[in-house]
């Protein structure tokens, strides 16, 4: 099993920033692949970005050029960093892990085995 614990959200205005942290523990040896991924209400969970175990790194479009997602091996943490936040920003972010042998790139959200319990980021306009 492996658990994972959000962090860093919270209120900030429009064209700000912010950066969420995902902690895991656990059997993180197995883990293969960590994205992020937010819901607003009324919309479907949609991904933001993730990063495999070799760095590699996708994102929306809706955020390139904006977030940055990075990994921590030594504090098995993996990040977010948010600039020029914008209130569609605002969510609930979630950070998910793959642990399966066998998967796609990027990640669909049914791949990913483990899920946090979500970190509420609004922007105010």
């Amino acid at each position: 099993q492996v658990q994972l614990v959000e962090s860093g959200g919270g209120l900030v205005q429009h064209g700000g920033s912010l950066r969420l942290s995902c902690a895991a523990s656990g059997r993180i040896f197995s883990i293969n692949a960590m994205g992020w991924y937010r819901q607003a209400p009324g919309k479907q969970r949609e991904l933001v970005a993730a990063i495999t175990s070799g760095g590699s790194t996708n994102y929306a479009d809706s955020v390139k050029g904006r977030f940055t997602i990075s990994r921590d091996n030594a504090k098995n943490t993996v990040y977010l960093k948010m600039n020029s936040l914008k209130p569609e920003d605002t969510a609930v972010y979630y950070c998910a892990a793959r642990s399966r042998l066998f998967g796609t790139w990027p990640p669909p959200p049914y791949e990913y085995d483990y899920w946090g319990q979500g970190t509420q980021v609004t922007v105010s306009s």
